[in-house]
């Protein structure tokens, strides 16, 4: 029999807030992150924005000393997991850690280490570098350094699936505790991207908006004047349990977890599938992974880039999966205000859509101002929108033609 599995904490750092609370509350207002890059001088990048963490103190909870020890995105991991847990009311002490296990992912990985180590052998020589430059570049290590952390022995690994990244680590920790192997998980993704190397590839890519000079109206997923994604930075974590466990330590409960699905395009490198093919039938997945049919779902967390191609593509994914239900169904991209978080982007998009299920608001999608013909669906433009949400599902589509989607219900 399998278990049923429940969200009972949520741990966000992300543009517009640290922590639940200021996360949540930026979304239904429709406040952007997005601004000029200060991580380092991008004055002579076709891109100069980007969506920043600010205000970000790891030692608030990690050692100083060891915090140095770790890339940026090792840092998110362990204060995201650490929201998370105290957000879940989850008395460590008290539990079983070899029934707690940690699927925290990354798209990208220790690349700001990776940049500032190579600097040093270049100019200084290889007896210089540093000996935790390769356990601080490692992708893994967003993970393993969180599980040593806390003391988790249960399950642990790092998903590495491009911007599909934190909702297959999500996913993949349901289906751990669903089987049985866990009694809870610590999941998401984290991402620190924001660095020389990872902008200047993504601009040669002319992946990225180059709307400099309004950072705050660059993200504009759906709308017809898009002309590329904004990278963000952060983490999104959450805590998953079986819906027992939760029950008998009287834990809150978002939402519940019921469905996962998972493919691949088998297309193209960075290009989606052509007519959402692949991404329809990734949705169809985790909706019969639920048991539920398609006009069961009210809502969607689109993976929603603003770039021309996934916008498109992954509106005609819904259509052919949905088909006249596409019409009734609310859809918004946070990405309008957070910016693309890579493999943190379905980390965070998880605690949004638990929470919209919580609050009966959907967030808007913002900078939506030019309907395209072909785009014609409820993209919940600029305003947030309360609603019942009974059933949402939360889309992710990566590089490499990866594509993950999580099913959501309002715990009853």
């Amino acid at each position: 029999m399998k278990q049923r599995v429940v969200i009972t904490g949520l741990g966000a750092i992300t543009p517009i807030g640290i922590g639940k609370e200021e996360f949540w509350s930026s979304l239904i207002s429709g406040k952007s992150g997005i601004d000029k890059i200060t991580r380092f001088d991008a004055a002579a990048y076709s891109t100069q924005i980007a969506g920043e963490v600010k205000n970000f103190d790891p030692t608030q909870v990690i050692d100083k000393k060891e915090a140095k020890r770790m890339d940026r995105f090792t840092q998110f991991s362990i204060c995201a997991s650490h929201l998370a847990i105290k957000d879940a009311n989850l008395d460590l002490t008290k539990e079983n850690l070899d029934r707690i296990g940690c699927y925290i992912g990354t798209g990208i990985g220790g690349i700001e280490t990776l940049h500032d180590q190579y600097k040093v052998l270049f100019e200084k020589g290889p007896g210089r570098i540093s000996p935790f430059f390769v356990p601080m570049m490692i992708a893994n290590m967003g993970a393993g350094q969180t599980s040593i952390f806390f003391g988790l022995k249960g399950p642990s690994t790092c998903i590495v699936s491009a911007c599909a990244t934190g909702t297959n680590s999500i996913g993949d920790a349901f289906k751990v505790i669903q089987r049985g192997d866990a009694d809870i998980m610590i999941a998401g993704g984290s991402e620190a991207a924001i660095s020389p190397a990872a902008v200047a590839g993504f601009c040669s890519m002319k992946a990225l908006s180059v709307r400099n000079d309004e950072p705050q109206k660059a993200s504009r997923p759906f709308d017809q004047d898009r002309d590329g994604f904004v990278m963000g930075e952060g983490a999104g974590v959450v805590v998953l349990e079986t819906l027992e466990h939760a029950l008998a330590r009287g834990a809150h409960i978002y939402a519940e977890m019921i469905g996962y699905g998972t493919n691949a395009d088998a297309y193209h490198i960075t290009a989606p599938a052509p007519e959402g093919v692949q991404a329809a039938l990734c949705m169809s997945l985790a909706i019969q992974d639920a048991g539920l049919t398609p006009n069961d779902v009210d809502y969607i967390n689109a993976h929603g880039t603003s770039t021309p191609l996934n916008d498109k593509n992954e509106t005609l994914a819904i259509k052919r999966l949905f088909n006249d239900h596409a019409y009734k169904l609310a859809i918004s991209s946070i990405k309008s205000m957070t910016g693309h978080l890579l493999g943190a982007a379905g980390g965070i998009e998880c605690i949004a859509t638990a929470l919209t299920i919580e609050n009966s608001i959907i967030p808007p999608t913002i900078n939506y101002e030019n309907a395209e013909p072909e785009l014609d669906l409820d993209y919940v433009p600029n305003q947030a929108r309360t609603k019942s949400v009974n059933v949402a599902i939360s889309n992710s589509f990566g590089f490499g033609g990866h594509n993950a989607t999580i099913m959501l219900k309002k715990y009853k």
